[in-house]
Protein backbone atom coordinates (compact mmCIF):
# COMPACT_ATOMS: atom_id res chain seq x y z
CA UNK A 1 0.00 0.00 0.00
CA UNK A 2 1.55 3.30 -0.93
CA UNK A 3 2.06 6.00 1.83
CA UNK A 4 0.94 9.52 1.06
CA UNK A 5 2.35 12.64 2.65
CA UNK A 6 0.06 14.40 5.26
CA UNK A 7 -0.30 17.35 2.48
CA UNK A 8 -1.51 15.25 -0.06
CA UNK A 9 -4.65 14.27 2.09
CA UNK A 10 -5.24 17.32 2.80
CA UNK A 11 -5.26 18.50 -0.57
CA UNK A 12 -7.72 15.01 -1.08
CA UNK A 13 -9.82 16.28 1.17
CA UNK A 14 -10.44 19.96 -0.45
CA UNK A 15 -10.70 18.63 -3.69
CA UNK A 16 -12.94 15.82 -3.06
CA UNK A 17 -15.17 18.51 -0.25
CA UNK A 18 -15.45 21.03 -3.63
CA UNK A 19 -16.79 18.39 -5.67
CA UNK A 20 -19.33 17.33 -2.99
CA UNK A 21 -20.11 21.49 -3.13
CA UNK A 22 -19.74 21.02 0.94
CA UNK A 23 -18.34 23.45 2.88
CA UNK A 24 -15.66 22.26 5.98
CA UNK A 25 -17.22 22.65 9.62
CA UNK A 26 -15.74 23.30 12.70
CA UNK A 27 -14.96 20.96 15.02
CA UNK A 28 -15.99 21.29 18.75
CA UNK A 29 -13.28 19.95 21.34
CA UNK A 30 -12.59 16.67 21.77
CA UNK A 31 -14.47 14.01 23.87
CA UNK A 32 -14.06 10.71 25.56
CA UNK A 33 -15.09 7.71 22.82
CA UNK A 34 -19.10 6.34 23.57
CA UNK A 35 -17.83 2.66 24.82
CA UNK A 36 -18.73 0.20 22.45
CA UNK A 37 -21.18 -3.14 23.17
CA UNK A 38 -18.94 -6.27 23.71
CA UNK A 39 -20.84 -7.87 21.59
CA UNK A 40 -22.76 -7.53 18.50
CA UNK A 41 -26.00 -8.31 20.00
CA UNK A 42 -29.82 -8.78 17.78
CA UNK A 43 -31.41 -6.18 19.75
CA UNK A 44 -27.46 -4.06 18.53
CA UNK A 45 -27.97 -5.32 14.89
CA UNK A 46 -31.45 -4.27 15.30
CA UNK A 47 -30.61 -0.65 15.91
CA UNK A 48 -27.78 -0.84 13.06
CA UNK A 49 -30.45 -1.57 10.27
CA UNK A 50 -32.37 1.69 11.49
CA UNK A 51 -29.67 3.92 11.43
CA UNK A 52 -28.53 2.53 8.03
CA UNK A 53 -32.00 2.68 6.45
CA UNK A 54 -32.66 5.93 7.43
CA UNK A 55 -33.78 8.40 5.07
CA UNK A 56 -30.45 10.98 5.55
CA UNK A 57 -28.17 7.82 5.46
CA UNK A 58 -29.83 6.63 2.18
CA UNK A 59 -29.79 10.20 1.06
CA UNK A 60 -26.48 10.66 1.93
CA UNK A 61 -25.21 7.80 0.16
CA UNK A 62 -26.58 8.60 -3.35
CA UNK A 63 -24.41 11.62 -3.20
CA UNK A 64 -21.57 9.25 -2.03
CA UNK A 65 -21.86 6.89 -4.87
CA UNK A 66 -22.54 9.97 -7.29
CA UNK A 67 -19.59 11.84 -6.15
CA UNK A 68 -17.50 10.50 -9.14
CA UNK A 69 -19.95 10.85 -11.76
CA UNK A 70 -20.06 7.51 -12.12
CA UNK A 71 -23.81 7.37 -11.57
CA UNK A 72 -26.81 10.32 -10.96
CA UNK A 73 -27.36 11.38 -7.95
CA UNK A 74 -31.36 10.10 -8.59
CA UNK A 75 -29.98 7.12 -10.72
CA UNK A 76 -28.09 5.69 -7.43
CA UNK A 77 -30.67 4.14 -5.57
CA UNK A 78 -28.77 3.03 -2.44
CA UNK A 79 -30.08 -0.47 -1.02
CA UNK A 80 -28.62 -2.07 2.02
CA UNK A 81 -27.49 -5.59 2.28
CA UNK A 82 -27.94 -8.15 4.75
CA UNK A 83 -27.55 -7.57 8.19
CA UNK A 84 -25.21 -5.04 10.00
CA UNK A 85 -21.82 -7.52 11.03
CA UNK A 86 -19.35 -6.99 14.12
CA UNK A 87 -16.20 -5.33 13.09
CA UNK A 88 -13.11 -5.71 15.66
CA UNK A 89 -10.42 -3.68 16.05
CA UNK A 90 -6.96 -4.67 17.71
CA UNK A 91 -7.54 -3.99 21.85
CA UNK A 92 -5.75 -1.47 23.70
CA UNK A 93 -6.18 -3.83 26.81
CA UNK A 94 -4.42 -6.90 24.95
CA UNK A 95 -1.44 -4.29 23.77
CA UNK A 96 -0.81 -3.35 27.34
CA UNK A 97 -0.62 -7.20 28.65
CA UNK A 98 -3.80 -6.68 31.09
CA UNK A 99 -4.58 -10.18 32.25
CA UNK A 100 -7.04 -12.15 30.18
CA UNK A 101 -7.78 -9.25 27.47
CA UNK A 102 -9.20 -10.24 23.77
CA UNK A 103 -6.58 -10.11 21.32
CA UNK A 104 -9.48 -7.43 19.65
CA UNK A 105 -12.66 -5.75 20.80
CA UNK A 106 -15.43 -5.06 18.87
CA UNK A 107 -15.53 -1.33 17.27
CA UNK A 108 -18.42 -1.07 15.41
CA UNK A 109 -21.26 -2.70 13.13
CA UNK A 110 -20.82 -2.54 9.04
CA UNK A 111 -23.65 -2.37 6.71
CA UNK A 112 -23.34 -3.30 3.57
CA UNK A 113 -24.40 -0.95 1.03
CA UNK A 114 -24.80 -1.11 -2.68
CA UNK A 115 -25.56 1.31 -5.82
CA UNK A 116 -27.61 0.28 -8.69
CA UNK A 117 -24.26 0.55 -10.87
CA UNK A 118 -23.02 -2.29 -8.35
CA UNK A 119 -20.80 0.19 -6.28
CA UNK A 120 -20.34 -0.58 -3.13
CA UNK A 121 -19.43 1.09 -0.10
CA UNK A 122 -19.46 0.08 3.69
CA UNK A 123 -20.96 1.90 6.56
CA UNK A 124 -19.49 1.90 9.89
CA UNK A 125 -22.69 2.06 12.19
CA UNK A 126 -21.19 2.72 16.67
CA UNK A 127 -22.95 3.63 19.53
CA UNK A 128 -23.08 7.25 20.32
CA UNK A 129 -24.13 9.75 22.85
CA UNK A 130 -27.63 10.08 20.20
CA UNK A 131 -27.99 6.15 20.04
CA UNK A 132 -26.54 4.18 17.56
CA UNK A 133 -25.37 6.48 14.15
CA UNK A 134 -23.51 5.86 11.08
CA UNK A 135 -20.29 7.43 11.34
CA UNK A 136 -18.51 6.68 8.46
CA UNK A 137 -18.88 6.00 5.31
CA UNK A 138 -16.11 3.62 3.39
CA UNK A 139 -15.46 2.92 0.08
CA UNK A 140 -15.44 -1.08 -1.08
CA UNK A 141 -16.49 -3.96 0.97
CA UNK A 142 -13.20 -5.16 2.68
CA UNK A 143 -15.16 -5.74 6.14
CA UNK A 144 -17.78 -8.21 4.16
CA UNK A 145 -14.63 -9.97 2.53
CA UNK A 146 -12.25 -10.66 5.52
CA UNK A 147 -15.16 -11.58 7.41
CA UNK A 148 -15.70 -14.19 4.93
CA UNK A 149 -12.28 -15.19 4.24
CA UNK A 150 -11.48 -15.45 8.19
CA UNK A 151 -14.76 -18.03 8.83
CA UNK A 152 -13.60 -19.73 6.07
CA UNK A 153 -9.83 -20.04 7.32
CA UNK A 154 -10.70 -20.50 10.63
CA UNK A 155 -14.11 -21.79 11.15
CA UNK A 156 -15.54 -20.04 14.49
CA UNK A 157 -12.26 -17.69 14.76
CA UNK A 158 -12.63 -13.63 15.06
CA UNK A 159 -11.86 -11.81 12.26
CA UNK A 160 -9.78 -8.33 13.17
CA UNK A 161 -8.01 -6.00 12.01
CA UNK A 162 -5.18 -3.68 12.96
CA UNK A 163 -5.91 -0.03 12.05
CA UNK A 164 -2.31 1.07 12.06
CA UNK A 165 -0.80 -1.22 9.32
CA UNK A 166 -3.94 -1.88 7.63
CA UNK A 167 -3.99 -5.75 8.15
CA UNK A 168 -6.76 -8.07 8.81
CA UNK A 169 -6.41 -11.34 11.03
CA UNK A 170 -8.38 -14.19 11.78
CA UNK A 171 -7.86 -15.61 15.45
CA UNK A 172 -8.71 -18.88 17.23
CA UNK A 173 -7.24 -20.43 20.61
CA UNK A 174 -3.47 -20.07 20.38
CA UNK A 175 -3.00 -18.89 16.61
CA UNK A 176 -2.95 -15.68 14.32
CA UNK A 177 -3.45 -16.40 10.87
CA UNK A 178 -3.26 -13.63 8.32
CA UNK A 179 -6.16 -12.36 5.84
CA UNK A 180 -4.32 -10.05 3.65
CA UNK A 181 -0.57 -9.16 2.37
CA UNK A 182 -0.15 -6.65 4.98
CA UNK A 183 -1.06 -9.26 7.70
CA UNK A 184 1.39 -11.48 5.95
CA UNK A 185 4.40 -8.59 5.58
CA UNK A 186 3.42 -8.40 10.03
CA UNK A 187 3.37 -12.37 10.64
CA UNK A 188 4.70 -14.39 8.37
CA UNK A 189 2.78 -16.77 5.83
CA UNK A 190 2.07 -19.19 8.47
CA UNK A 191 0.83 -16.55 10.92
CA UNK A 192 2.32 -16.55 14.67
CA UNK A 193 1.40 -17.74 18.12
CA UNK A 194 -1.21 -15.18 20.45
CA UNK A 195 1.92 -14.85 22.52
CA UNK A 196 4.43 -13.93 19.55
CA UNK A 197 1.87 -11.28 17.91
CA UNK A 198 1.42 -9.74 21.41
CA UNK A 199 4.95 -8.95 21.93
CA UNK A 200 4.66 -7.42 18.29
CA UNK A 201 2.26 -5.16 19.06
CA UNK A 202 3.18 -4.50 22.61
CA UNK A 203 6.39 -3.62 20.93
CA UNK A 204 5.10 -1.26 17.99
CA UNK A 205 2.14 0.36 19.75
CA UNK A 206 2.99 -0.28 23.42
CA UNK A 207 4.24 3.75 23.91
CA UNK A 208 1.59 4.98 22.29
CA UNK A 209 -1.76 3.80 24.38
CA UNK A 210 -4.36 5.98 26.57
CA UNK A 211 -2.25 7.95 29.20
CA UNK A 212 1.02 8.15 27.05
CA UNK A 213 2.78 10.99 25.93
CA UNK A 214 1.86 10.05 22.44
CA UNK A 215 -1.75 10.27 23.16
CA UNK A 216 -1.54 13.28 25.30
CA UNK A 217 -0.25 14.59 22.72
CA UNK A 218 -3.42 14.21 20.53
CA UNK A 219 -1.68 11.53 17.86
CA UNK A 220 -4.04 8.54 19.89
CA UNK A 221 -7.29 8.15 18.49
CA UNK A 222 -10.61 7.86 20.12
CA UNK A 223 -14.01 9.80 18.28
CA UNK A 224 -13.34 13.80 17.89
CA UNK A 225 -16.60 15.35 18.45
CA UNK A 226 -18.24 17.11 15.28
CA UNK A 227 -21.32 19.21 14.87
CA UNK A 228 -24.26 17.55 14.62
CA UNK A 229 -25.36 17.53 11.39
CA UNK A 230 -27.12 14.84 10.28
CA UNK A 231 -25.39 15.19 6.77
CA UNK A 232 -22.21 16.73 7.39
CA UNK A 233 -19.34 14.75 5.46
CA UNK A 234 -15.84 14.97 4.56
CA UNK A 235 -13.22 12.71 2.63
CA UNK A 236 -10.01 12.06 2.90
CA UNK A 237 -7.66 9.91 0.36
CA UNK A 238 -5.86 6.32 0.76
CA UNK A 239 -2.77 6.96 3.57
CA UNK A 240 -1.01 4.15 5.25
CA UNK A 241 1.84 4.03 8.00
CA UNK A 242 2.10 3.81 11.24
CA UNK A 243 4.24 7.66 11.19
CA UNK A 244 1.31 9.46 10.35
CA UNK A 245 -1.26 10.28 12.89
CA UNK A 246 -5.22 10.62 12.74
CA UNK A 247 -6.39 13.89 10.94
CA UNK A 248 -7.81 15.92 13.22
CA UNK A 249 -10.93 18.57 12.92
CA UNK A 250 -14.11 18.46 11.14
CA UNK A 251 -15.62 15.15 10.89
CA UNK A 252 -12.35 13.36 12.08
CA UNK A 253 -12.87 9.85 12.44
CA UNK A 254 -10.01 8.20 14.91
CA UNK A 255 -11.90 4.55 15.75
CA UNK A 256 -9.55 2.83 18.41
CA UNK A 257 -7.12 4.58 20.92
CA UNK A 258 -4.71 3.14 19.02
CA UNK A 259 -5.40 4.41 15.00
CA UNK A 260 -2.64 6.68 13.10
CA UNK A 261 -3.55 5.89 9.99
CA UNK A 262 -6.67 6.73 8.09
CA UNK A 263 -7.58 3.86 5.16
CA UNK A 264 -9.75 4.07 2.04
CA UNK A 265 -11.77 7.08 0.62
CA UNK A 266 -14.09 7.90 3.15
CA UNK A 267 -16.32 10.15 4.21
CA UNK A 268 -17.52 11.02 7.50
CA UNK A 269 -21.51 11.25 8.51
CA UNK A 270 -23.46 11.77 11.82
CA UNK A 271 -22.76 14.01 15.34
CA UNK A 272 -19.90 11.86 16.03
CA UNK A 273 -16.99 11.66 12.88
Amino acid sequence: MTQRAATAVAAAVLATTALLGLAPRAAAAPAGPVPQPQAATAENKAAAARAATAPDTLATLSRFFAREGKVSLTAARPRIEGEAIPVNHLSPEFVAGRAGAPVARLEFLAGKAVSSDGQRAALWIARTEAGWQVVNIATGDDEFRYAQLGAAKLPGGTVFREPQVDAWYVTGGNRVLPLDEDAVRAVGADGTTLAAYRVRVARAYGDKLPGSAYAEGGMAGGYAEAEAVPAAVAADADAEGAGVPWAAGAGALALGVLGVAAVRRSRRVGARA
